[in-house]
């Protein structure tokens, strides 16, 4: 049975702006979020990317509410919620469904290695039995090049097969199109596969996946919502092309950095530069190769102002 909440399509794990004294600006982020959403990409906010893991569960929950206060839409919306400490987690998870966001993207518990799947298993069942919310959806966040732990295929089919409402999808960033692939095998009942770059947006969704939670869909939004919209189109091989070739240009510079410096020469607005310590701004002679390598590709971001 099809759930109509559950998400599909290109979300971005949204890039937080930050002011000169390095809190969160919660206006940016608003006016970035509304940007994306016209351009069909839906808000991871909180992700990897976002410098989620730099910000405090209350900081976090300030910037949900103010997104929610100025009608940022909650229906396409996927806050990352998990966090090391289970108490943290079930704050944020809870908070987050409270205010009828569409999703919640949960890291597992990360400081701990080599931890085992009972102990995943454990976590995430009570968390979900504390949040005690029949409309929380839960989407797995893996990532194990940095988390290093993460969501063997058993322990996603003991998840789905406990909470079948609940742990609804998942993120693959392991960058190893295996690992994707055997899930999708799986075939569990309307369970939602999102690949972690838009590189294996396409096989993903000739396989069956439900689309892409990729950092570069903070910078090149409408075309990788081109390729999902147009996966079975005659050229649909020719637009892979174009968003990896993107990407690579991206991917030559620190990502998190490189994403801003990258919204800040597109829109003019140089206070996106900013990131958080241990992260450092990337460098006026970078930021000015990196733009001047994707105008060479044709690359804009129309309507971002």
């Amino acid at each position: 049975m099809t759930d109509s909440r559950r998400l599909s399509g290109v979300l971005s794990p949204v890039v937080t702006p930050f002011k000169e004294d390095l809190s969160p600006d919660a206006d940016r982020l608003v006016k970035q979020c509304q940007w994306l959403l016209s351009q069909n990409v839906g808000l991871a906010v909180f992700g990897t990317n976002s410098e989620a893991n730099s910000m405090s569960v209350d900081e976090k929950i300030e910037l949900l509410d103010a997104l929610v206060d100025a009608g940022v839409d909650i229906n396409r919306m996927m806050p990352g919620t998990g966090c090391c400490a289970l108490t943290d987690t079930v704050k944020l998870t809870a908070h987050a469904a409270k205010l009828g966001c569409a999703g919640t993207l949960m890291l597992p518990p990360f400081y701990y290695k080599g931890v085992s799947d009972e102990g995943i298993f454990a976590n995430f069942a009570e968390v979900i039995e504390r949040v005690g919310d029949e409309s929380l959806r839960i989407y797995l966040y893996h990532i194990p090049p940095i988390a290093q732990v993460g969501f063997s295929v058993d322990l996603i089919e003991r998840l789905v097969t406990r909470y079948p409402k609940t742990v609804v999808g998942i993120k693959d960033s392991s960058g190893d199109w295996d690992n994707t692939f055997a899930m999708l095998e799986r075939k569990w009942d309307d369970f939602r596969i999102f690949v972690g770059s838009e590189s294996f947006l396409l096989a993903n969704m000739r396989n069956g996946g439900a689309g892409c939670i990729s950092a570069t869909a903070n910078v090149n939004p409408a075309a990788i919502d081109k390729l999902y919209q147009e996966w079975q189109s005659d050229n649909a091989d020719e637009l892979q092309q174009a968003l990896d070739d993107i990407r690579d240009t991206v991917m030559a510079y620190p990502m998190i950095p490189a994403l801003k410096a990258t919204v800040a020469e597109f829109s003019g607005d140089q206070a996106w530069r900013t990131v958080r310590p241990p992260l450092v701004n990337l460098g006026a002679e970078h930021s000015a190769t990196l733009a001047a390598a994707l105008r060479e590709n044709g690359f804009e971001m129309p309507g971002l102002s």
